[in-house]
């Protein structure tokens, strides 16, 4: 594969940033699977971990002010650099009042042996996580965590977390999953007290 340094790319009337290719789970819909890119962009495929400052460069060739919402969201999982993404947060705060978006597998606690809410409260308006399935046997065949069964427990207290800081907080799952699924994916959501969104496979 092809690698550049696409950092940041439009998506409608977002702004999308790509900060990491590092991803603890190998799902079996992922679009990285399909191609270098999503949604017309650049290949995002990064040739290293952007730093702070070309992260910083990259959105000082952007006017904020212009998009509904900035995204973390490229070819991995944004809180795989968790300080990184703070920090990137932490300026766009300070330079436009655009809500920010994290989507995310919710696997944070996993991977940084840590809670990560109260660093991203204030700083991340919106958490959509990717729920894929509504037990965690399903999440496990379809999600492929390098944590095992134990990935989907964690990514519901995760979600449970950020609703309970106030975080704008959502499920997803992919139209593709079979309807049954589907169901109880809403059902599991209803118990947990978090909206569903049911979204369109990316081809």
């Amino acid at each position: 594969m092809k690698k550049f340094m696409t950092i940041t790319y439009e998506v409608e009337d977002n702004l999308y940033l790509n900060i990491t290719n590092a991803c603890p789970c190998d799902c079996v819909f992922c679009i990285r699977n399909n191609g270098d890119g999503a949604y017309g962009s650049d290949p995002l495929w990064l040739d290293h971990e952007p730093s702070l400052a070309e992260i910083t460069a990259a959105l000082d060739e952007r006017k904020l002010d212009k998009y509904a919402q900035i995204v973390f969201c490229g070819y991995g999982e944004p809180t795989e650099r968790a300080d990184a993404m703070c920090e990137t947060a932490r300026l766009i705060k300070s330079r436009t009042k655009t809500p920010i978006r994290l989507n995310t597998n919710g696997l944070s606690d996993l991977i940084n042996s840590r809670d990560i809410v109260p660093e991203i409260k204030g700083l991340i308006d919106i958490v959509s996580i990717s729920l894929n399935a509504p037990d965690a046997a399903g999440y496990t065949k379809v999600t492929r965590p390098v944590y095992g069964e134990k990935a989907f427990d964690a990514m519901c207290a995760f979600a449970k977390r950020c609703r309970a800081a106030g975080i704008d907080t959502m499920f997803t799952v992919v139209d593709i999953i079979p309807k049954e699924q589907i169901e109880r994916s809403k059902e599991l959501c209803q118990k947990l007290g978090i909206p569903l969104r049911i979204r369109e496979m990316v081809k």
